[in-house]
């Protein structure tokens, strides 16, 4: 698939000499939605302004559509919706001003029915005519989507689009953010919650102390990285794991009714048809078996942990 925007070898250097970002290749695909995950002071908002042309980079380029943010910053930046961690907008101005004027700073000629349909789409209609000010935090968080896409961006950044939401309207975030994707609209998100994406992500990139460690299909990434967990539901509760089964990777229950065995899908020998030898041995039934895959939140540890 096309590649909408390009990294090529960026780096950024603060003057103190701290280096927020180091050497980062990305390439994110036209109509995906990527989340960039990583711990706070990793260098995702840095990485995003510097896409966005917030930011100077120190070296190396980025393309917006083939528009180099630095040397055709107006094109480049036409292109794109930023929502900003931030809640940044004038306090005293009405919710149908302040979006109206957003689409007119990038030069787009007055659209009334766009600008309708945006606040329609996120449950501001009712609250056009009311002051910023008076608006409630989850409220003010829609009026910055409403603003980063008054000007219809190809492209649209999310910066914790749902820090301090609550989970109703974190699922609404959701729903109009997949209906952009089906428009065309490519999507990146950075979010503390890992849920969020898991949900709603194509591809994942993980980013630690201002390097990308690692970018993957949200699918290949859980199937290459996720453990796998099979839980046989015992015929008869075990008082302990008979000491013959030590070297099994089994956890047994508090009621002693089921055991849990964690397993690697991708190795070449899963064990368990060893396990289930061993189990019939020593007389060890069950009755019923299921089994589940880790959770994104726990790759995501696992990886902070392996690039410490």
């Amino acid at each position: 698939m096309q590649a909408i925007i390009s990294v090529k070898q960026l780096s950024k250097e603060y003057a103190g000499g701290y280096q927020a970002l180091k050497m980062i290749d990305l390439e994110i695909r036209r109509g995906e939605i990527f989340a960039l995950l990583g711990p706070n002071g990793a260098g995702k908002t840095t990485l995003i302004n510097a896409i966005c042309g917030i930011v100077n980079p120190s070296s190396g380029t980025i393309l917006a559509d083939g528009h180099d943010v630095v040397t055709d910053y107006r094109a480049a930046r036409s292109l794109i919706g930023l929502v900003p961690q931030e809640l940044a907008t004038d306090a005293f101005e009405s919710v149908w001003d302040t979006v109206t004027l957003s689409r007119g700073i990038f030069g787009k000629p007055a659209n009334p029915a766009h600008i309708e349909k945006l606040l329609r789409q996120l449950s501001l209609w009712e609250k056009k005519n009311s002051r910023i000010m008076t608006l409630s935090g989850g409220m003010k968080r829609r009026v910055m989507i409403a603003k980063a896409l008054s000007h219809e961006p190809q492209i649209l950044f999310l910066d914790e689009p749902t820090a301090g939401v609550d989970v109703v309207l974190r699922r609404d975030m959701w729903d109009m953010v997949r209906g952009l994707r089906d428009q065309g609209v490519t999507i990146i998100l950075t979010t503390h919650y890992i849920e969020e994406a898991e949900e709603m992500a194509d591809r994942i990139g993980v980013i630690r102390n201002g390097e990308i460690i690692l970018v993957e299909d949200k699918a290949a990434l859980m199937e290459k990285l996720g453990k796998k967990q099979l839980t046989l539901h015992l015929q008869r509760p075990l008082a302990q794991i008979p000491a013959a089964l030590a070297g099994q990777a089994l956890v047994l229950s508090g009621d002693g009714t089921e055991l849990v065995y964690t397993f690697d899908a991708q190795a070449r020998q899963t064990g368990i048809a060893d396990l289930f030898r061993q189990l019939g041995e020593h007389g060890i039934d069950f009755k019923d078996l299921q089994s589940s895959q880790s959770s994104l939140e726990e790759i995501f540890v696992n990886l902070m942990e392996t690039h410490r």
